[in-house]
């Protein structure tokens, strides 16, 4: 067994899903052992941040309030920090356009597992299949990028 190279597959995949199954074949993992490294990792860190997405926000809520209180306090004037960024103009496009499914399956791939989850959690949090529909798609979307590694992996060889 290679404790070691699943958790480091583990590990990566709880930060960048996307690109940890591409590092199953240079490690000599064969397809299973990849994809269940990879999909347990990016299931505990959906699982936490989804479940801690409130946590972030109030805590963000309040270091805003207390930065802008600080800035009154002292009398200097508060940096401006733009609403519509580019990233959140995409977020909001895609929510618009894909809706829950959408937002649900491929925010955790293309942003990150910690970002997709918590932003999933902002706009469907209140609903109860938003969490199911988050594994479905990690599920699903580490079938296909897996498979992707190792069709590559074919090529090159």
């Amino acid at each position: 067994m290679h404790w070691h190279l699943y958790f480091s597959l583990f590990g990566l995949s709880m930060i960048k899903f996307l690109f940890a199954p591409f590092s199953g074949p240079i490690m000599k993992l064969n397809f299973l052992e990849t994809y269940i490294s990879c999909v347990a990792g990016a299931i505990l860190a959906a699982f936490i941040f989804y479940f801690s997405s409130e946590f972030f926000m109030i805590r963000a809520h309040n270091k805003r309030k207390a930065l802008l209180q600080a800035s009154i306090t002292n009398g200097t004037p508060l940096k401006y920090k733009p609403k519509f960024t580019r990233f959140n103009k995409l977020i909001v496009k895609l929510k618009r356009r894909f809706g829950i499914y959408g937002i649900a399956f491929y925010a955790p791939l293309f942003l990150s597992v910690p970002v997709g989850s918590i932003v999933t959690a902002k706009f469907y949090g209140k609903e109860k299949r938003t969490f199911p529909l988050i594994l479905l798609g990690i599920c699903i979307n580490g079938a296909i990028t897996t498979g992707i590694a190792y069709i590559i992996e074919l090529f090159f060889k």
